[in-house]
């Protein structure tokens, strides 16, 4: 169990890699009726200068793009530290990083390009066509398998941490069926109140209301009376 624990570990650290190396290969073609550029990932998520038909524009970022970028640096930091000191944090925050990244990067591949890359730098007439490269699905991809291999190793290591305790600890599993049934069983002890008391109980909060609001109403109406007494409004 702990070689397949540490290659779920070293799959976890190498698929975060190949997820951030691939925001640094073509993403995007952009085509209009003076040429067509390539941009990589990188590009898309900081913004980038084009130049078309000798022509410069400055293309806007995708903070879309960006936010998937930074989870992959996130997810990769976390499985670099994890791997190297084993922090018990960094074991939940890489696969949770990668995860989300993977998802957020599958809906980017799924959706029309033009919900994430911006083309209004470019002369809307010269504008012909935009589409997406292969990678950006196969980005995706890297990190759903970084998020499965880092579940993977987070399940693997805690049981063996079970073991070694021998019957002191419980897994994760063994945790969340155990905090579910100690859940129902504490809901079975709640005393709900009858419908008179619920009505009871609204009533006086409702007249306290109504008093407190009241006495306030009248010390700022009194206050008010004294200071115009005190200080005369010029004429």
């Amino acid at each position: 169990m702990k070689a397949i624990n540490k290659l779920a570990q070293i799959l976890t650290l190498l698929f975060s890699v190949t997820a951030l190396v691939l925001f640094f290969t073509d993403f995007a073609t952009i085509v209009t009726g003076s040429g067509s550029v390539t941009l990589v990932g990188a590009q898309l998520a900081f913004g980038s200068k084009v130049d078309l038909a000798g022509t410069t524009y400055d293309m806007a970022r995708s903070a879309k793009l960006l936010f998937c970028m930074l989870l992959t640096l996130f997810a990769l930091v976390c499985a670099i530290v994890n791997f190297f000191a084993k922090g018990f944090a960094s074991r939940y925050a890489s696969p949770a990083f990668a995860l989300v990244g993977g998802i957020f990067m599958l809906v980017v591949a799924l959706r029309q390009p033009a919900f994430f890359v911006d083309t209004r730098p470019l002369p809307a007439v010269d504008f012909s066509a935009l589409s997406y490269s292969f990678t950006v699905l196969l980005t995706s991809v890297a990190l759903l398998l970084a998020a499965a291999a880092g579940i993977a190793h987070l399940l693997l290591a805690d049981a063996i941490a079970v073991q070694a305790s021998k019957g002191t600890k419980y897994t994760i599993p063994q945790r969340v069926v155990r905090f579910f049934r100690d859940y129902k069983s504490e809901t079975k002890k709640i005393v709900w109140p009858s419908l008179r008391s619920v009505l009871k109980n609204t009533g006086i909060v409702l007249l306290m209301c109504v008093l407190i609001g009241a006495v306030i109403w009248l010390l700022d109406f009194g206050l008010g009376q004294l200071l115009d007494l005190l200080i005369p409004k010029a004429s």
